[in-house]
């Protein structure tokens, strides 16, 4: 289904083409992509018990992977959404991350989404789960996944208006910061000539990203559910010391407007395919 600007569902880019055009690594880009890479090193030990594969969210990215039988894994982190019954190649930067991956999951190697170790069209699909707001040049990873791969699958949250989320709101206004200059899921989706489409976000989801917990506001109170994300450790630890210091305004916080996660208020999350 077609994906709606705004909001914070999951989106996903689909593309036409292999095409697409690299960009240049901005300055301001390679040291944010330096900065949270270190950052998982420290914080990103916390991963494989917080994050887990979400089966709703996984039906509809293994859906869109179609008949592909050999898949690359782009930014892999632990594992999570890893496709069954395919081959798949898993590529990870992060060694924090790649040590937590589960027994019997597929190898991994270190590896960077601009510079993939791969032969041109070599997979019949690429994909990447939340993990390309890590990149140096988000558009050039996205260009090098369609180099390597003739389909490509994204999983990636719409966060051109923080507003829209009641926790970066009313409780994290420093999260705008680290969005300013990202490019938007449009953006990224015509770099390689995809297509968005709206992934709803349960309620209940059994993954622990960031925006999961949009119905169930007490559960970011708890140190294990921040240490699973980076969004926290990005803020900082002053802005995550200010909205522990008022914990009955995070446990009493209303969700207006979010009974489902197709609810256009914006109070889930987005992907892109």
């Amino acid at each position: 289904m077609p994906g709606r600007s705004g909001g914070n569902r999951p989106q996903a880019i689909h593309p036409r083409s292999a095409g697409g055009c690299r960009s240049r690594t901005a300055p301001a880009r390679r040291r944010r992509a330096r900065a949270v890479s270190g950052l998982y090193e420290v914080t990103g030990r916390g991963y494989a018990a917080g994050r887990r594969t979400g089966p709703r969210i996984a039906a509809r990215i293994w859906a869109a992977l179609s008949r592909a039988c050999a898949v690359v894994n782009v930014g892999a982190g632990t594992g999570s959404y890893e496709p069954p019954g395919r081959q798949v190649a898993e590529a990870e930067p992060s060694a924090a991350m790649r040590a937590q991956r589960p027994p019997g999951a597929a190898a991994c190697l270190a590896a960077v989404s601009g510079r993939l170790p791969f032969a041109d069209q070599c997979f019949d699909a690429a994909m990447s789960v939340l993990s390309d707001q890590h990149r140096a040049d988000p558009l050039a990873g996205l260009a090098e996944m369609a180099r390597v791969a003739r389909r490509v699958v994204v999983l990636q949250f719409d966060t051109s208006d923080p507003g829209r989320f009641w926790l970066t709101r009313d409780h994290l206004p420093g999260f705008a910061q680290l969005t300013k200059g990202v490019p938007t899921l449009t953006e990224r989706a015509a770099a390689i000539g995809a297509r968005l489409q709206v992934v709803p976000v349960p309620g209940d989801c059994a993954d622990g990203f960031f925006r999961a917990y949009w119905r169930r506001p007490h559960a970011d109170m708890q140190p294990e559910v921040r240490h699973a994300t980076s969004a926290w450790a990005r803020v900082g630890p002053a802005a995550d010391a200010a909205t522990l210091a008022s914990p009955g305004s995070m446990r009493e916080t209303s969700v207006p407007g979010c009974s489902s996660p197709d609810d256009p208020g914006g109070c889930q999350r987005r992907e892109i395919r």
